[in-house]
């Protein structure tokens, strides 16, 4: 049995094992590399390691380049679009003003939160709409 070929095997079964344990897809395509330079190493013998190694490069590059322009844009809509995202869940909702917004800066209580929100200057207790949010901040403009 030649080393390369069992070097190689190993290397595509630690990445694909890999994958599992950091979910991502990123080992997973370079497993796929592994183990197509494990195939054309068990296929011609006498490579020599540089090229394999050249091989496995290429071939990663090339195999996540297919999962980034193919398979990552065909990935299924969230159910749940603004789960995980807690001031998306806000938008478009209309409270008053807790704190005034002075220089683009004031705050709005939602539910049992205070949140610090942007925006043009406007009187405590004024009603704004949610229209975005950057991070934690919450974009508003008067409501109509």
């Amino acid at each position: 049995m030649r080393w390369e070929v069992v070097a190689w095997a190993a290397v595509a079964l630690l990445l694909l094992a890999a994958e599992t344990l950091a979910p991502g897809a990123f080992m997973l395509w370079m497993g796929f590399a592994a183990a197509a330079v494990f195939a054309i190493v068990l296929l011609v013998p006498g490579i020599p390691l540089l090229w394999q190694a050249v091989a496995f490069v290429l071939l990663s590059f090339a195999s996540i380049q297919v999962y980034r322009t193919w398979f990552r844009k065909r990935a299924p809509e969230s159910d749940h679009p603004t789960l995980n995202r807690r001031a998306a869940h806000h938008l478009g909702r209309v409270v008053p003003l807790e704190r005034a917004i002075v220089s683009g800066e004031g705050r709005v209580k939602i539910g049992d939160a205070f949140w610090v929100v942007a925006g043009p200057d406007l009187p405590a207790g004024t009603p704004v709409r949610v229209v975005g949010a950057e991070g934690m901040t919450l974009r508003v403009e008067p409501a109509e």
